[in-house]
């Protein structure tokens, strides 16, 4: 390793393509290395030594020593709950995310579950697989048209953003609920052409502390928030009785972020129409739970962000954050300490 090259570290499983695209960056002063690895012991000493930029998901150093010229993580996720506490509150190492690169397969998998539960798909897929023509289509099948409804979404980041541009699309009124009220622009990283970078989108914008008044104007409601203190539950009976006894929930952030046991409550009693889950208090979710059962919930296995362009998105961002680390800007998606994201 030359002494004075700024040390790069993949323990992903990059294609030599990708790795080469890293390089590219700057060919005079990285030198990028990759071990494919979940266990940190199994990275050569002297690169735990040298590594001064760690790409990583959860192959992270257990102490400071261990990695003791560390500057900088880029994880291959959006979410921080994995990593170590000492990492996250007290190592002064910079952390960043990938947030923005899910935004794409996300949006359309909200649409997917929008469309199955408004189109009534598993209905029609039951029907298929018994070989049925059913009488009665007209009951069966008609349902209200996403032209003129309203979508709510709780929590306006990248995904909210791009989950927004394509309700736009389908002529949708709008509603957006972010941390800060005031600043409407995304300040992340926003694969190019998708989101809505300006915030210019929404006819309407809310705070945490507004929520209560955005929810009865709802016919579906998104919930696309990090998982911190603030967020643990901000989706309760309270905001479950406040939505229509027509409306679709779907969630794509974090399980918790939804209060299960009131969302089951509110699914049996009809308090709202329907949900889209993709995320879970627990995961797996548990063979016992109600959500497996009922008939108004569409869920999926924590998949909504999968994507056979991950890897080529998530390295395109590690390459911008190069550029602006070797250039000493800071760079897209800091995980900022006091938010807890």
């Amino acid at each position: 390793m030359r002494r004075d090259a700024v040390v790069v570290l993949s323990t992903m499983r990059f294609t030599e393509a990708l790795l080469e695209r890293l390089r590219r960056v700057a060919p005079d002063r990285l030198e990028v290395h990759q071990v494919t690895t979940g266990n940190v012991e199994e990275i050569p000493a002297d690169l735990k030594e040298a590594v001064e930029v760690l790409y990583t998901f959860n192959t992270l150093p257990r102490h400071r020593e261990e990695m003791p010229n560390l500057r900088w993580i880029q994880l291959h996720s959006a979410g921080v709950e994995h990593v170590p506490r000492w990492l996250r509150e007290e190592s002064g190492i910079l952390i960043t995310t990938t947030s923005g690169i899910h935004a794409v397969p996300i949006a359309e998998y909200v649409f997917m579950s929008i469309l199955a539960y408004f189109r009534r798909l598993p209905r029609m897929l039951y029907y298929q697989q018994r070989g049925e023509w059913p009488r009665g289509r007209w009951a069966l099948f008609a349902d209200g048209e996403l032209r003129g409804a309203t979508m709510g979404v709780v929590g306006y980041g990248s995904i909210g953003r791009e989950v927004g541009r394509l309700a736009k699309a389908f002529g949708m009124r709008l509603l957006a609920m972010r941390r800060h009220g005031g600043r409407r622009e995304d300040r992340g990283y926003v694969v190019p052409g998708t989101g809505d970078p300006e915030g210019g989108l929404p006819d309407d914008w809310y705070t945490p502390d507004q929520v209560l008044e955005m929810l009865p104007q709802c016919d579906v409601v998104v919930v696309a928030l990090p998982l911190t203190e603030e967020t643990r539950g901000f989706i309760g009976a309270r905001e479950l009785a406040a939505m229509k006894p027509t409306a679709y929930l779907v969630n794509v952030g974090r399980g918790p972020t939804v209060d299960e046991a009131a969302l089951v409550q509110a699914l049996q009693k009809g308090q709202i129409g329907g949900a889209g889950l993709d995320v879970f208090e627990e995961e797996p979710l548990p063979p016992d739970s109600p959500l497996w059962r009922l008939e108004n919930v569409i869920l999926s296995p924590h998949v909504s962000a999968f994507s056979t362009r991950y890897d080529d998105r998530a390295t395109a961002l590690f390459a911008a954050n190069l550029e602006r680390y070797l250039a000493g800007r800071p760079p897209y998606n800091l995980y900022q300490r006091e938010l807890g994201y």
